[in-house]
């Protein structure tokens, strides 16, 4: 599991992909797949990486992927919302097997645990939130860029790291930096953990049908239980 920097593929940057030097962690990744060869591999980044080049960039990707490190190549834009999150945040998760006979499909979507009325503890003017981001924080609220200040019982209320805990799926008591800059960065650079366990969960699903592990008897027998252990995020 991975994630290379986003940066160079952001529409708040300049661009430069794969001539940004952040841009090149993707081959650091490729050469950790061929080296290792695990029999699966799961790497999230922005939505933006579609379309980075006219879609050059991730052609690239994926040509890397099946043709140089021989796996399979799922990928969708995975939202925090479609997994119970009061937060957009679209991301590309690509998902591949070294066993090209198992097919891969990302779970449907959950309805929402909560809304951002629930993250404020108020009446608030949203009921699924902006992506939480790494900068720009503090624009005003009529600003097309706002991201972080919510009208909250007909209150301005600027977001903080106890509300971007919850709304990425972080625990209460999981603990950030006592700076409210760096914690914001650091939630913003994170992952939305609802989203990623669905991901992982059916990756699991998928190793543990793997049918070079069974019997056909014992495969069918599988198919029908479907017991799957659950990815827990400690």
């Amino acid at each position: 599991m991975g994630g290379f920097s986003c940066q160079p593929f952001s529409n708040a940057s300049f661009k430069k992909g794969f001539e940004d030097t952040r841009g090149t962690l993707f081959f650091n990744i490729a050469e950790i797949i061929r080296v290792k060869q695990p029999k699966a591999f799961f790497l999230e980044n922005i939505r933006g990486l579609l379309n980075h080049d006219d879609g050059k960039t991730f052609e690239t990707i994926r040509r890397v992927i099946e043709d140089d490190l021989g796996y399979s190549f799922y990928y969708k834009i995975v939202h925090a919302s479609d997994y119970g999150m009061p937060q957009f945040r679209p991301r590309v998760c690509i998902v591949g097997f070294k066993n090209h006979r198992l097919s891969f499909e990302f779970l449907s979507k959950t309805p929402l645990q909560f809304t951002m009325s629930d993250v404020f503890g108020g009446k608030c003017n949203k009921e699924i939130g902006f992506t939480l981001r790494c900068g720009g924080r503090g624009s005003k609220i009529t600003d097309r860029r706002n991201w972080d200040n919510y009208l909250v019982n007909g209150i301005t209320r600027q977001l903080m790291p106890k509300e971007g805990k919850k709304m990425q799926g972080f625990p209460d008591n999981f603990i950030l930096p006592n700076s409210v800059t760096q914690a914001m960065k650091q939630l913003g650079n994170s992952v939305a953990v609802p989203a990623i366990q669905a991901v992982v969960k059916e990756i699991q699903t998928v190793l543990q049908r793997d049918p070079s592990k069974y019997t056909e008897q014992e495969f069918e027998q599988f198919l029908q239980v479907k017991q799957v252990s659950l990815f827990q995020f400690a």
